[in-house]
């Protein structure tokens, strides 16, 4: 396998990484401009402040899927992982994730994606 994200990608489906074991490991790689997926800008990569970390940027989305008003996944996720992540979440449609990753790209923090129907049935998504 040529592609270092996907190798990285694989390894966390397969459960041999972590999501925070992985996230280091995908900084590194966005650093040196290995990775293809530039939906999102390294999130950390801000000037002038130790280790080169941004603390206005969020780090980590918190995926929240709701069913019958219940949750059955909280999923914390480094932001890193980007478009990987998004495409794995339940019922979001393509419009969606174009609004999530905007929100991502503009630094914003907090929730910013909340749906649920009738049946109670929703995602939430929360840059922390």
């Amino acid at each position: 396998m040529s592609d270092p994200l996907q190798r990285i990608l694989e390894l966390v489906a397969k459960g041999r990484l972590t999501a925070d074991e992985a996230a280091p490991i995908l900084e590194a790689l966005e650093a040196k401009g290995a990775t293809r997926d530039d939906a999102f800008p390294a999130a950390d990569a801000g000037e002038g402040s130790p280790g080169g970390a941004d603390p206005g940027r969020a780090r980590y989305a918190r995926v929240e899927v709701r069913e019958r008003g219940r949750r059955v996944v909280d999923l914390r996720v480094p932001i890193s992982l980007g478009r990987f992540a998004l495409s794995r979440v339940p019922g979001l449609s393509r419009e969606q994730i174009t609004e999530v990753e905007e929100a991502v790209v503009s630094g914003a923090r907090g929730p910013i994606f909340d749906v649920e129907d009738a049946d109670g049935d929703g995602v939430r998504i929360v840059l922390e």
